[in-house]
């Protein structure tokens, strides 16, 4: 029979001790279940787990444990003027006077629902009145 090099070290406390695998019984060692002798017995690593059982209840009552997705998050950047943008600051400091916390993206946001709950001739009169900018970024100033 043809043997490898040595697959497993065994240590003890004084020795540590090599063995020669057989061919036979390396490749034997990638399958779930290892021969010893004629018995067959599970590999100590290998977990098997039983089938799920259904129930009656599962088809009846609506799947209350799935979670709920969170939102997908989008990243993204604008270019607007000074005066604009100073007035997120003005709402912010307006709203801490207040006592509610809120942040410029909130902010961002609430002006979106706003928007989206105007009418269209309103919302076309909106972005008439807007000036109009150059795409892109702006050039950094030296």
């Amino acid at each position: 029979m043809a043997t490898v090099t040595p697959k497993k070290v065994v240590s003890t406390a004084r020795t540590s001790v090599t063995k020669k695998v057989p061919v036979q019984k390396v490749a034997a060692a990638s399958t779930v279940k290892k021969t010893v002798g004629v018995k067959t017995v599970p590999k100590a690593d290998a977990v098997v787990t039983p089938p799920a059982k259904k129930t009656s209840t599962a088809k009846s009552l609506p799947q209350v444990e799935e979670k709920l997705k969170k939102p997908k998050l989008v990243r993204d950047s604008f270019t607007m003027p000074e005066a604009e943008y100073a007035v997120l600051g003005h709402v912010k400091k307006a709203c801490l006077k207040a006592g509610i916390d809120v942040k410029k993206s909130q902010l961002l946001r609430i002006g979106l629902v706003l928007l989206n709950n105007t009418d269209i001739p309103n919302l076309r009169k909106l972005i008439n009145d807007l000036s109009p900018l150059k795409a892109g970024r702006p050039k950094k100033e030296k």
